[in-house]
């Protein structure tokens, strides 16, 4: 960030800045709104962006290294996410029919050693497909903390992802590398294994950073379908993670 960022009194900059950071408010809240229900306002989200971004113009000290896109960006998604949850839309029973699913579709898969589909997953739990269809849907606002959620702690440092809040810093760095090695190998193996719609979704918006629009445009699907793609994925992910994760003890 400029030194005439800094040294910018108080008030007059801020119209300034939000109008030059506002598109990449917006690219923000085009990626969030792939775990979004269709009924989430994009507006609602870009403004929850906006108060991010005035927190980031606030208490960005360009001497710590950062740059200001970056340090921004990690508040303005945090902003959005937190706005989100106020609405609290998710109650504590449909966090647990989305657990259950999850760990239908890892158990059928590890018996029969391939992407299964809703069909069957509901065959599994005796349940109407519909209803694991409606899962799925409400799984969607849950994947707000899945792979790619950044934390900040309360001086506006990033920690990276949840994980890093739960590593010793004491601990050998060597063992750490390990670790990680070997979480990316199973991760990678995992995403391999995903139907190649959901393989192309999960490499578009992770690895490509593309937004729902861009995604549906891509693939020439509706942005509806994308999300329930990107849901399905996710609960696939998390489902054989947490079986490989229980083998391990």
């Amino acid at each position: 960030m400029p030194n005439a960022y800094e040294a910018a009194p108080r008030g007059p900059w801020k119209q300034e800045y939000v109008e030059k950071y506002l598109p990449l408010v917006k690219r923000i809240a085009g990626r969030l709104a792939i775990s979004l229900p269709s009924h989430v306002d994009e507006d609602d989200i870009i403004g929850y962006g906006v108060f991010g971004l005035l927190d980031a113009l606030e208490r960005f000290e360009a001497a710590r290294g950062w740059k200001f896109e970056t340090y921004a960006s990690i508040r303005i998604r945090g902003a959005m996410i937190d706005g989100l949850r106020t609405m609290d839309w998710v109650p504590h029973s449909a966090r647990q029919k989305v657990k259950r699913v999850q760990e239908g579709f890892a158990e059928l898969e590890y018996q029969l050693g391939r992407a299964v589909t809703a069909v069957e997953v509901a065959e599994l739990l005796k349940v109407e497909v519909r209803e694991i269809e409606g899962v799925m849907a409400q799984a969607q606002i849950l994947t707000l903390t899945s792979f790619d959620e950044t934390t900040v702690d309360i001086d506006g440092d990033n920690s990276g992802t949840p994980l890093n809040l739960l590593v010793d810093p004491s601990a050998l760095e060597a063992y750490q590398d390990v670790e990680k090695d070997e979480q990316k190998q199973i991760l990678a193996i995992a995403v391999e294994k995903l139907p190649d719609k959901e393989k192309l979704v999960v490499a578009l918006y992770y690895q490509e950073e593309l937004t729902l629009k861009e995604i549906a445009a891509v693939m020439k699907l509706s942005e509806s379908r994308i999300s329930q793609l990107h849901s399905q994925a996710i609960l696939r992910l998390r489902g054989r993670l947490s079986r490989q994760k229980r083998n391990l003890f």
